[in-house]
């Protein structure tokens, strides 16, 4: 995890487009909130590889929306419950799905799952918006401040970071 952690640094300091690194942190997010064997993973981990998607932003995003994702399971079941069972004009829908060869592998019917998929599908778009805006607003002010540091001037001209940097290039 350390390693990802240390990837996602070295990100948020290079030229890649805060986009991204957005969209890595969206999709980590999705797979961090949906119970992680159902079909909608697949699909959100083939996005993750075939995609221009930063694949630490969204190993650490899963992480992270893991752990929150037990607090938020009240609130899965409920939103669920209300889609699956309280909106009566779904209810035809919902059968026709049931009805389709494969569709109910997809567990759609579990109040949790149904809960989490629709929780993480609304939040995707304000989590991409405000991960794009968190990157750009950390190189804009962090970045800069950092660049000012003495000690990171120290450690530049150090003999153990000249040693560390050229085993870097040779590593790759």
């Amino acid at each position: 995890m350390v390693r990802y952690i240390v990837k996602l640094i070295q990100v948020l300091h290079s030229d890649t487009d805060p986009s991204q690194i957005a969209l890595g942190f969206s999709l980590g997010m999705v797979l961090g909130l949906t119970p992680l064997v159902t079909p909608y993973n697949a699909v959100v981990l083939l996005a993750i590889l075939f995609f221009r998607v930063n694949i630490s932003a969204a190993i650490i995003s899963w992480a992270l929306f893991s752990l929150l994702s037990f607090v938020l399971d009240p609130l899965f079941n409920f939103l669920g419950i209300f889609v699956l069972m309280k909106i009566h004009a779904l209810e035809g829908l919902w059968t026709a799905l049931y009805n389709v060869p494969l569709i109910p592998y997809t567990r759609f019917n579990n109040s949790i799952i149904m809960g989490s998929l629709l929780f993480s599908l609304v939040m995707f778009y304000p989590v991409f918006r405000g991960g794009e805006f968190m990157v750009v607003e950390y190189r804009d002010i962090f970045m800069a401040r950092i660049e000012h540091w003495k000690v990171k001037k120290v450690i530049k001209t150090s003999r153990l970071y000249k040693c560390y940097a050229q085993y870097s290039e040779l590593r790759g």
